[in-house]
């Protein structure tokens, strides 16, 4: 048999390799996503921590898949907090596909960044910011995000005398009932680590003590702490007889205010008139 001449092995060669090349031409590249509906809401708020929710419509003109995003959370024009957060989501070509995270951070770091922030008032302005990383096939793509809002900005808590009676039961003898009463100003709940106090009647000191260890004000509401006291011969002193003839006793109490961050001294008084117990 005679073999085929070899300008036409290598004509069919040729032939060969052009009909490969236009039965699998390699794919187009796909074009950028498009970003849409961008919103940071809140999560939770704390009186030092803030956890926001960032959210966003993207759309692929081809099949991808959003990896991840890597952000920092701003409060007042400050970075408080980096991170990345792994997504995975898949994005169907054409198709406005919804995802979202979420962050949190301290927005208060000291006790004196809490005072200044309850002085100023107002609110502040939050927002989170980063690059999304979406990958289809071998080709990668980053697109910039970021949304803001405004939130009421912390503020300290406010310790307040919410009534004082005194009953007199003799000439020697006056029981005083007190209610501390602390003011949660916030929309969120106040954990308190005690609220210590000293009652001082007609100069001088008859009792002191700590209300409210670990308890929690419940948001913008009130929380009321009874203490109890006698003023007494053994308790105020020889003349009290004197004090109780006057039928007003003079008082002040003081003491301080404690939390994650929260130090508020107070020091209030005035005068109490006596109720004859019957």
């Amino acid at each position: 048999m005679r073999s085929a001449p070899r300008a036409f092995v290598q004509l069919l060669t040729l032939a060969a390799w052009v009909a490969g090349c236009a039965t699998t031409p390699p794919p187009a590249p796909i074009g950028p996503a498009s970003l849409a509906a961008e919103e940071t809401t809140i999560a939770s708020q704390g009186l030092t921590q803030v956890t926001l929710r960032y959210a966003g419509q993207l759309t692929s003109p081809g099949p991808a898949v959003l990896e991840k995003a890597d952000y920092e959370l701003v409060s007042d024009g400050q970075v408080v907090e980096k991170g990345s957060e792994a997504l995975g989501v898949s994005l169907p070509a054409n198709a406005a596909t919804p995802f979202a995270f979420q962050a949190e951070a301290p927005y208060v770091r000291t006790p004196e960044d809490l005072r200044v922030l309850s002085g100023r008032g107002g609110t502040l302005l939050v927002a989170l910011r980063g690059t999304l990383t979406v990958r289809a096939g071998d080709t990668v793509r980053t697109l910039p995000f970021a949304a803001s809002r405004q939130v009421r900005v912390p503020r300290l808590p406010v310790v307040k005398v919410e009534g004082l009676e005194g009953a007199r039961y003799s000439e020697e003898k006056v029981d005083l009932m007190l209610r501390l009463a602390v003011e949660n100003p916030n929309p969120f709940p106040l954990r308190l680590e005690g609220l210590s106090w000293a009652l001082t009647v007609g100069g001088r000191k008859l009792s002191e003590g700590t209300q409210g260890r670990y308890d929690t004000v419940d948001a913008a509401a009130t929380g009321v702490y009874p203490v109890e006291v006698a003023v007494t011969r053994e308790t105020w002193g020889e003349d009290v007889r004197a004090l109780i003839a006057k039928g007003t006793l003079p008082y002040e109490v003081a003491g301080e205010l404690t939390g994650p961050l929260v130090r508020v001294p107070y020091s209030l008084s005035g005068d109490v008139k006596l109720n004859v117990s019957r």
